[in-house]
């Protein structure tokens, strides 16, 4: 079969004239002899919306019927698309996940796809038939319907399109990957291509284009991925294997992630098992923590700070209560991650110099520092966010 898989997220269907102008692009496509599988997210900020009225009903909703809740977004989208192209004279058939057969594990409203049965897809493709797939949500184990986290609609079209061998193209609302959000930094740079290691590095430190894990499956299973605006024709941004010619530059971008709750727990008894204690209480509770940076002991006494996710701050809240009562604990907010990430800093010496010396130059301090192979990152206050991504970006030419 030759053929492709579109995603399109929430805001490339926000209204019935948005739908309507998707459906034009897959005709397109469809036009071309393709064998079309579609990827969509809810309508505009509907996620949001189903969230706000469960936190009406309930502070603390029970998360499978979250799960049952939140999956309905997908299928009012699917369903209007789905109509919208059989408006137009195609034959398409819209599935829910389950439908499409993707199998699902983890904690509800955080599973992860491990497998999809994709001979329905295909029977419906050999009919001549558009297939339209409810991104975000699949079925686990016990035949429960199961959502895969924020932007898991890209895992279901990559994950998709690696078991169907097709190229997938991601529609959003922005016309590729850029250096820096342009919303942050006006000048920023479109990249023409970047590499799966660069850009899953951006976007696990933040950069909300493109969904982690299915950067991790494209490059698992080598999906070439292209990224483009839903809105016009402009150029994208592709996606690929690593090669020689993309490590002329040093620093290929700038992630910023706003979503930081930094921990702060101090009076910890100089003892191995009672971080091992801590640390173990967080993932039972599947908190992803990130930094993570200890002071050195003193007067047998430690102090340790890390930071996660917000969403996650009422699982880190009931750690914290479980744990001794001596233990003096800090939550703050107003935090946010600064990330410069490229794969020529493997090889090139004096970046983390230069990044300390900005930083120094200008008079912004960072709370934490942590680093990987590709990538340097800041914790710092949010008052200093937009003028230390502005001098960054300025002096690393992003």
């Amino acid at each position: 079969m030759r053929g492709l898989v579109h995603k399109y997220g929430g805001t490339s269907v926000a209204t019935p004239e948005k739908i309507k102008n998707v459906a034009k692009r897959i005709i397109r496509e469809k036009e071309k002899g393709l064998d079309m599988v579609v990827v969509v997210s809810a309508m505009g900020k509907t996620t949001d919306h189903l969230v706000e009225l469960a936190g009406q009903i309930s502070q603390h909703p029970d998360e499978r019927e979250l799960d049952l809740l939140l999956s309905t977004g997908e299928q009012v989208s699917i369903a209007l698309l789905t109509m919208a192209l059989q408006e137009e004279g195609y034959e398409a058939i819209s599935l829910t996940g389950f439908q499409a057969g993707i199998k699902t594990v983890g904690p509800h409203t955080k599973n992860k796809i491990i497998d999809i049965d994709i001979d329905k897809v295909k029977d419906y493709l050999a009919e001549g038939k558009i297939v339209i797939v409810a991104g975000f949500q699949g079925m686990n184990e016990l035949g429960e319907i199961t959502t895969l986290g924020r932007g898991g609609s890209d895992t279901t079209a990559v994950a998709l399109a690696a078991k169907l061998s097709f190229p997938c193209h991601i529609y959003t609302d922005v016309e590729g990957i850029y250096s820096v959000d342009p919303r942050l930094y006006k000048p920023a740079k479109k990249l023409e291509v970047i590499s799966y290691e660069e850009m899953m590095e951006m976007a696990s430190l933040g950069a909300g284009v493109m969904e982690p894990r299915s950067i991790l499956i494209g490059q698992k299973y080598k999906v070439p991925i292209y990224v483009a605006s839903s809105m016009n024709q402009e150029k994208g941004t592709y996606i690929k294997e690593y090669d020689g010619t993309m490590e002329e530059k040093v620093v290929t971008g700038l992630s910023v992630c706003d979503d930081i709750l930094m921990v702060t727990i101090s009076q910890i008894p100089d003892a191995a098992e009672n971080m091992a204690l801590i640390f173990d209480k967080l993932a039972a509770r599947h908190v992803n923590v990130d930094m993570i940076s200890q002071a050195a002991s003193f007067e047998g006494l430690l102090s340790v700070s890390f930071t996660a996710k917000v969403e996650d701050r009422g699982a880190v809240q009931a750690v914290m209560d479980e744990l001794d009562p001596q233990y003096h604990v800090c939550m703050e907010s107003e935090i946010s991650k600064l990330s410069v990430v490229g794969m020529g800093m493997r090889n090139q010496s004096g970046v983390s110099g230069r990044l300390f010396r900005i930083l120094s130059d200008h008079k912004i301090p960072f709370r934490q520092v942590t680093t990987s192979e590709i990538s340097i990152s800041y914790a710092i206050d949010r008052l200093d966010k937009e003028r230390a991504v502005a001098i960054l970006s300025q002096e690393l030419n992003l």
